[in-house]
């Protein structure tokens, strides 16, 4: 059946033209249930022939509403919620709603066991519905909705089968059993799975059943419409706002003061204002009677159910001078909410235990930036000691904490498997296995697979497999990206190639494994292991350059004289085969044994010259040279548990990797900008805003040192200069927290910026991309893409190379991804550190880097680890003087770079919720203040037996 419908429009040019929108309808449209015998069906059905009843409900198929898929996803994803009929209608206003609940209503339509099929009900000529004159779209929707229900009810009839619509709109449900249809709400429905009580749990609520009418918490949000104003007017700015880890009362965010970059704070959750960390907030500066003029306060966790309420504003110890911005916020441009792990607090539950009544009790995030959730549960005494997973649903201004639900159990608090799916989880890591669908695009060889002649005729490949090429990685690195070799030439020049694996010759545009890589952004590595971004088969075989087999890469090749300077450079596909797979550690002892004579040895000893002078170069430039506490752990081969933790050594072949792989990202991104000028994928690092530097320089000024905030190169050679006397350790202190002062590099789209934005502050140089490691990072597959189409005159490729739009979204996507792998990997080890660290005391030097008005903070170099040292108890002695930044107690003064000596135990704490690393201090004695010795925990003797082994 056709619908045609003929109205008239009129163009910007003034033409009437007549426009025809033309409908098919069919009568082949098939209900899709086993039980069914009249309607065709072109594949398998897809609904039970038994579908599940309730206590209040017989055997029934669901069909919700478009409101309950934006507001009950959660549920509905529950294993228990089955055969249920997603009409089309619903899917294409979730469409235009919110893409992350349609991705998600897509997953579930993709999950056979689910049995949640899409009936196609505006392409069906029974339930297809005109709009009808003065009825609003929405109306017209929910409509269709009753009408597609109704046929089901009519089709089923004879079955003894129910139809449910789901809704919790009270008029729609009121018009459905108008019609006979059986209508419920999602609280009343989900009231009848006796055997499945967290379902309720699950529902979304969006009132505090316990706030008073009276009690206003915060100030209402300004309107969308008022924000715009503002914000043209000048009167507000928007940002993003960032609690602070330390302090859940503190957050900042980045603006303009009087024309100035500036950190601007928001001190207290009442000027927070219901926003949670990441969200886009809209903020008014506070006048400059209401600026921050005091140190920064510590906060340890809170048991007390309503933590993170307070003001948090501390002007008792106000200092004279401008004081540091502040502000608040007025509204909510985009929240950034997403499911929370961590656990209830135990104080919350006052049900007897055994109780299944519903209370309200108290959620506590893993992340200490997000402030506890109120929750309604049946199943407080179960969930007590467990990991589970809350969503919030809102945070009404008569509600002092944001309203949740319950979404799923993760496991036991402290089992080392639930705490890894944890911080996965917090940190927006996919790490679920690859689909059979992305698994269908690998080589159907297999480990078979091998390089044939066809790839060097056919594919115009440049075979290499002569040379003495070699890979220098960390020990058991599995995932090969990158190989090296060097050649002396008849001019006596020297041919020098970077050469790195060819991923895109197996991840194709298109492809459903390039969608899943273009997702993951990036392999994530954890203390204990990889969540890869592509395939195993790929990542650790085909791809990997592993020595001694065939394998296809990208070549950078370049010609050097003796002395390192570049004649020539040429891009190609090749062919290599490695002969040999370095450890950095091995490759070092090559290059120290003069005895080791061998071309392959010779060419390692060459690379390394010429990599100290491009180091020599680039530092000439002004390219720094920073630091970072980075630990390694020697995990026990079994158990997987850490046996001992040490600072990572980097050698001198750590460095000769790193610049012939800087050396090729630079060479290509100025090839790909040459021929992609608005869409080329790079990589930039802004320079940091001087205020950054404002308390490092003040605590420097104290040892007669400054650092040079005009250049990089300035700033370089004045690090370089931030030496103190007797203290090795100082200067690598200056650049760590010099580190910390930085911006973070992103990637970007190139005709998203203006070529002096191009710059990497840190690396010194006018342009950078990311092609040396495209079996963990998708911006090398891109890069890998646009280098080819570069040099190839004949290469065919797809308009996402040079859609500016599409490539800018890949690079939000890519930098989020980057930024949370990061995140991630310093949780996993945070994790592993508390669980070295549990059962064990130790006492080890540290260094102040932070002083704060009730403690300090503390860098173990030893470890590599950092903590808080309180000093607000009661009755300490220590205090804080603002005009020079130090704690000072009778003759003990603590400043930063100061030397302490701490100690150090991991203790969790009532709820299992986290294990806190407490340090306490041993040194400086304070008189009047002593440390409460940790008892050592025995270990069992097998324990101690194989930690010893581990050790040798």
């Amino acid at each position: 059946m056709l619908r045609k419908k003929t109205f008239v429009k009129r163009t910007r040019k003034g033409n009437v033209i007549k426009v025809v929108n033309e409908h098919y309808l069919r009568d082949d449209i098939s209900c899709s249930s086993q039980l069914c015998t009249k309607c065709p069906h072109f594949k398998d059905p897809v609904l039970s022939t038994l579908p599940r009843s309730t206590s209040t409900l017989p055997n029934h198929y669901l069909v919700p509403d478009t409101n309950v898929f934006m507001n009950q996803l959660d549920l509905l994803e529950h294993n228990a919620i089955k055969d249920v009929v997603i009409l089309e209608t619903v899917r294409d206003e979730l469409r235009h709603l919110s893409m992350p609940v349609f991705n998600r209503l897509s997953t579930l339509l993709s999950d056979t066991t689910k049995r949640f099929y899409l009936f196609a009900n505006e392409h069906h000529k029974d339930t297809y519905i005109e709009k009808l004159h003065g009825e609003s779209p929405n109306d017209r929707n929910d409509r269709a909705i009753r009408v597609s229900a109704k046929w089901y009810k009519d089709h089923f009839k004879d079955h003894g089968l129910q139809i449910v619509m789901l809704t919790d709109d009270r008029a729609n449900r009121e018009k459905g059993a108008a019609i006979g249809l059986k209508a419920v709400s999602v609280t009343d429905y989900v009231k009848g799975f006796v055997d499945v009580p967290e379902l309720a749990d699950i529902v979304s609520h969006a009132k505090d059943a316990n706030a008073k009418k009276e009690d206003i918490m915060y100030e209402q949000h300004l309107s969308p419409t008022q924000i715009q104003h503002g914000i043209k007017k000048g009167t507000l700015f928007q940002a993003s706002l960032q609690v602070s880890t330390h302090n859940i009362h503190e957050a900042t965010v980045s603006g303009e003061v009087d024309g100035e970059a500036r950190t601007i704070y928001v001190l207290g959750r009442k000027h927070m204002n219901r926003s949670i960390q990441g969200d886009i907030v809209a903020l008014q500066l506070l006048p400059a009677s209401e600026w921050k003029r005091s140190a920064s306060m510590a906060m340890e966790d809170s048991d007390d159910e309503e933590a993170g309420v307070g003001d948090g504003t501390d002007m008792t110890s106000v200092q004279d001078g401008p004081g540091e911005p502040t502000a608040k916020v007025v509204g909510i441009v985009r929240k950034k909410w997403r499911p929370y792990c961590g656990a209830l607090a135990r104080k919350s539950v006052h049900s007897k235990p055994g109780s299944t009544a519903k209370e309200t009790v108290i959620f506590r995030t893993m992340d200490r930036r997000v402030p506890p959730i109120k929750i309604q549960t049946t199943q407080a005494h179960a969930l007590i000691g467990q990991r589970i997973v809350v969503a919030i649903d809102s945070w009404p201004v008569d509600s002092m904490l944001p309203l949740g639900h319950f979404v799923k159990v993760l496991g036991s608090s402290g089992d080392r498997e639930t705490e890894t799916e944890v911080l996965l989880l917090e940190h927006d890591v996919p790490y679920q296995e690859f689909s059979k669908r992305v698994l269908a695009d690998l080589p159907s060889e297999g480990d078979d697979w091998v390089v044939t002649d066809q790839h060097v005729h056919h594919e115009k490949r440049l075979d290499l497999r002569d040379r003495n090429i070699c890979s220098i990685d960390p020990p058991g690195c599995t995932d090969i990206d990158d190989a090296l070799h060097v050649k002396e030439l008849d001019n006596g020049h020297f041919e020098v190639g970077v050469h790195i694996a060819d991923v895109t010759y197996f991840v194709k545009p298109g492809q459903a494994m390039d969608e899943e890589a273009a997702g993951r952004g990036t392999s994530v590595y954890l203390v204990d292991k990889r969540i890869d971004m592509l395939p195993s088969l790929l990542g650790t075989n085909l791809c990997s350059l592993r020595s001694n087999v065939d394998r296809l890469a990208f070549s950078c090749i370049w010609e050097m004289t003796e002395e390192g300077e570049i004649v020539d450079v040429k891009y190609t596909k090749s062919i290599i085969q490695s002969k040999y797979s370095f450890t950095y550690e091995e490759a070092q002892t090559r290059i120290d044994d003069e005895r080791m004579q061998d071309d392959l040895t010779r060419g390692i000893r060459r690379l390394n010259k010429y990599a100290k002078r491009f180091r020599a170069a680039r530092m000439a430039r002004g390219a720094l040279t920073l630091a970072s506490p980075e630990v390694r752990f020697q995990l026990e081969n079994d158990s997987q548990d850490p046996v001992d933790v040490e600072m990572k050594e980097l050698k001198e072949t750590n460095a000769l990797v790193e610049e012939f792989m800087l050396l090729a990202n630079i060479a290509v991104a100025e090839k790909i900008y040459k021929h992609f000028r608005n869409s080329a994928m790079l990589r930039r690092h802004p320079s940091p805003p001087a205020s950054n530097f404002d308390q490092l320089r003040d605590v420097l000024h104290e040892y007669n040192l400054d650092l040079d905030l005009q250049s990089s190169k300035s700033l370089a050679d004045s690090l370089n200069l931030a030496c103190v006397d007797g203290d090795s350790y100082f200067n690598t202190l200056v650049r760590i927290m010099t580190t910390r002062c930085m911006m973070q590099a992103q990637y970007f789209c190139s005709g998203t910026e203006s070529e002096p934005e191009f710059r990497h502050y840190g690396l010194a140089t006018p342009i950078y991309t990311h092609f040396t490691s495209p079996i963990r990072r998708y911006s090398d597959v891109i890069v890998h893409r646009l280098l080819q189409a570069a040099i190839d005159p004949d290469a065919v490729y797809g308009k996402e190379l040079t859609d500016m739009a599409k490539m800018k979204d890949q690079c939000d996507v890519l930098n989020h991804r980057h930024r949370m792998a990061q995140m991630a990997g310093r949780s996993s080890v945070e994790l592993y550190t508390n669980l070295f660290f549990r059962g064990k005391t130790e006492v080890e030097m540290g260094r102040v880097i932070r002083v704060l008005k009730n403690g300090f903070v503390v860098l173990v170099p030893k470890f590599g680890i950092e903590g808080i040292v309180y000093t607000n108890a009661h009755d300490s002695p220590f205090h804080l003087e603002e005009t020079s930044n130090q704690l000072v107690a009778n003759d003990v003064t603590i400043k930063i770079f100061g030397h302490v000596k701490v100690q150090i135990t991991v203790e969790g704490d009532q709820d299992g919720m986290r294990q806190k690393m407490k340090m306490q201090l041993v040194e400086p004695v304070v008189p009047g203040v002593s440390v409460q010795p940790t008892l050592k925990r025995a270990l069992p003797e097998s324990t101690i037996e194989e930690t010893k082994k581990a050790k040798v």
